[in-house]
């Protein structure tokens, strides 16, 4: 199930104006979920322009199960997936493979002793081709997933299945998702890795968190998986790691979290060079709470990073940080409503903009939904207008609005009037009485057939 949502004044902040729908880039926001707890962990765009997103559902089946959501350019849902059995399952990464189809990593507790690291294969329609479960009979996860040179697959996470604390888990298979080889990395606390990458030299990355010293724990390996080098990053605080990739000049960015530099946790940023030492690192974010997920680099050459932020806005709000290429701040977006928002995975589109996945509890059900934002390359969501059309006069209003059924439109009640999403897509045409009865919940514009008026913004609840 999706709705289409977004609040104005509440979830874009960066004063955008809203009305005529004509705009060169493609933006919106989505959610999708049930009357459970959903959540987007990983978005991709594919290679038809669509998105596929991976996370975790309990809307739809017994527990939580693996959710795979695949979408068109506009953000409609053009299938759902749910994988797993009768016990807690979920999806942490997705990537679409050359051939087509798609890969996820996530965890399992539905097949095995414990908690494993659970992948799946589907075909280009969502079918399951395979599934693979990797670990021990105690707690395993996999967090990140990449299909590799060779056309087998990377993944990395952690496992406490075969030592006395938590390690850096990391499986090599071929494309059946048979093993290859496995490796574990760490100290005598908890260790894990959250983001894994092929490198220039077929060897991997590999970022995380190490509490056996509170820090940002980065893992340079060979082909086969052996310790080149492993660097710390951070203070006396608590600080960690959440993604990492390999840079155009060959060095790494990683993105995650520091406590060490303030007295709230920020979004961390650290570029090193290929060996591992650093460059520079940034801190982003204000008086509360901060944490950076995912970052990629941008086809400027600099950076742009998605999490959340508790420092601006009402709650937590998912939280857009651009860069340059020395990781200065150009801009900064929050999104979201008065409750708790985030963003877990970033990616630039093809159209110069960013597509971001994460979870809402402001708007949806009260539990939480998969939340979907596609913007332009300011990080703005929303319809650009001409100073001359945002001048006009209205003298009709819709009410009540917000409304629940139906509104009236007093002012212009004889007139047609074309109804456009917030997408900017038309859909539909109505007479000023009884307007809105057959929409579902979302942000509307309804344009009159009267050419000196603005576009009136209508907002059905659920």
């Amino acid at each position: 199930m999706m709705r289409k949502i977004e609040w104005n004044g509440l979830l874009i902040v960066s004063g955008l104006l809203f009305s005529l729908p004509a705009f060169s880039q493609q933006t919106w926001i989505r959610n999708y979920g049930g009357a459970g707890d959903d959540l987007g962990l990983s978005v991709q765009q594919t290679s038809d322009g669509g998105y596929i997103v991976t996370g975790y559902t309990n809307s739809f089946g017994n527990g939580n199960q693996v959710y795979l959501i695949k979408t068109n350019a506009s953000g409609d849902t053009l299938w759902t997936k749910t994988y797993g059995g009768t016990r807690d399952d979920g999806g942490y990464s997705v990537q679409q493979t050359q051939d087509g189809s798609y890969i996820v990593a996530g965890y399992t507790n539905s097949f095995g002793s414990g908690s494993q690291v659970y992948f799946i294969k589907t075909n280009a329609s969502g079918d399951t081709l395979w599934t693979r479960a990797y670990g021990g009979a105690r707690d395993d996860a996999g967090f990140s997933v990449q299909q590799t040179q060779d056309m087998g697959y990377i993944v990395a996470g952690r496992t406490i299945s075969f030592g006395d604390s938590f390690q850096v888990y990391l499986i090599k298979t071929n494309t059946l998702g048979d093993t290859l080889w496995t490796r574990a990395y760490g100290g005598a606390d908890w260790d894990e890795g959250f983001s894994v990458q092929q490198t220039q030299d077929t060897g991997y990355i590999i970022a995380g968190y190490s509490r056996s010293i509170a820090q940002v724990y980065l893992i340079k390996t060979n082909a086969r998986g052996d310790t080149l080098w492993t660097r710390h990053y951070g203070g006396a605080g608590d600080d960690g790691g959440r993604a990492v990739l390999q840079t155009q000049d060959g060095g790494f960015i990683v993105v995650g979290w520091s406590f060490s530099l303030g007295n709230f946790n920020q979004v961390y940023l650290i570029k090193t060079n290929a060996g591992g030492d650093t460059l520079w690192t940034r801190t982003y974010g204000g008086t509360d709470n901060e944490v950076g997920y995912s970052v990629r680099q941008t086809q400027d050459g600099g950076f742009i990073i998605a999490g959340y932020t508790w420092s601006f806005g009402n709650g937590s709000q998912v939280y857009l940080i651009k860069t340059n290429a020395s990781g200065d701040t150009l801009w900064t977006r929050t999104y979201g409503g008065a409750s708790l928002d985030g963003g877990w995975s970033v990616q630039q589109t093809s159209d110069g903009g960013y597509i971001i996945a994460g979870g809402t509890i402001s708007f949806g059900d009260t539990l939480g939904d998969v939340y979907l934002i596609k913007t332009d390359a300011n990080g703005n969501v929303g319809v650009e207008v001409s100073p001359s059309h945002e001048s006009r006069v209205t003298s009709y209003k819709a009410t009540p609005n917000p409304f629940t059924s139906f509104a009236r439109v007093l002012g212009h009640s004889s007139d047609r009037f074309a109804l456009y999403d917030i997408s900017g897509r038309k859909v539909g045409s109505y007479m000023g009485d009884r307007i809105g009865f057959d929409l579902s919940s979302g942000i509307y514009f309804l344009k009159p057939g009267s050419q000196d008026a603005k576009l009136l913004r209508i907002v059905k609840l659920k």
